[in-house]
């Protein structure tokens, strides 16, 4: 399968007075979360929460700063939760595609809202029961 690209929206919802950025991420779903390189974090304004030890795809391992809120915007979903702070490009994981519902098609190599559920995200949500 070769490389998907989309086009997602970031936003601080803790800072309104922000512009939202429109970025080109790469779709990952050999990666948990998504990451944002600095310059993405400086102009969101995106808080340090902590810092996250991960093992990067050579095998060597790294703390990087953990920063949100962020909130993801792609077609009609959205979804809102932390980032790593990696790279030099927006890499989006299965944490927040799962969270926004949406399905990758290796057929035709894009990122698409899940087809079972066209209009709004689903996501499984179960009580434990004693």
């Amino acid at each position: 399968m070769g490389l998907i690209t989309v086009t997602l929206t970031l936003r601080n919802p803790s800072q309104p007075q922000l512009a939202p950025l429109a970025v080109e991420a790469l779709v990952d779903s050999g990666a948990l979360h998504l990451c944002v390189p600095e310059h993405v974090r400086l102009q969101l304004d995106l808080a340090a929460i902590a810092e996250r030890e991960v093992t990067l795809a050579d095998g060597r391992k790294a703390v990087v700063p953990y920063v949100g809120p962020v909130e993801l915007r792609y077609q009609n979903r959205v979804g809102v939760g932390g980032a790593l702070v990696l790279g030099d490009q927006v890499l989006l994981g299965v944490i927040p595609t799962e969270d926004m519902d949406l399905v990758v098609n290796p057929r035709t190599q894009t990122l698409e809202v899940n087809p079972a559920s066209p209009n709004i995200a689903t996501s499984m949500a179960k009580a434990v029961r004693p």
